[in-house]
């Protein structure tokens, strides 16, 4: 496993919670919008990670090696199938004809742990990087 297999592999799994924090914060700020230019309110959205590969020559030697230098990538994004929250309010412009507005399916504090969840492992991908950067000056070192 090269030195830089691992910054890449820190690379992808930083690359990958930046984005989940991103998809994170556009739930929460969409949290109460009940009319989107589709005119149903805003569904949550869900991040799915999963791993990648670095390449064909890659794989090979990984078979040979039994050792997988692998990533993390964006799978992709999907709306959060729950059911929409009913809230009985007929002075609301969206009231339906019994008057309940259906709000999103965002609830901030379940947004917030994911959150801190995305940035803890944020933190742990930029230590795992500073790390092997340290240990390849240590090696340079060495040479000298």
């Amino acid at each position: 496993m090269s030195f830089l297999s691992s910054f890449n592999i820190s690379g992808s799994a930083l690359t990958a919670q930046k984005y989940r924090l991103d998809v994170i914060s556009q739930n929460i700020a969409n949290a109460q919008v009940t009319k989107t230019e589709s005119g149903t309110p805003y569904r949550r959205k869900m991040v799915v990670l999963g791993s990648v590969n670095t390449g064909s020559f890659q794989d090979a030697l990984n078979s040979a090696t039994k050792v997988n230098m692998e990533g993390v990538q964006v799978e992709k994004v999907m709306d959060d199938p729950s059911d929409l929250v009913p809230v009985y309010d007929p002075s609301h412009p969206d009231a339906n004809a019994e008057g309940y507005v259906m709000y999103p399916n965002v609830n901030t504090a379940q947004e917030m742990i994911d959150a801190m969840g995305a940035s803890r492992a944020y933190e742990a991908n930029v230590t795992a990087l500073n790390a092997t950067k340290s240990i390849v000056l240590k090696a340079l070192e060495i040479g000298k």
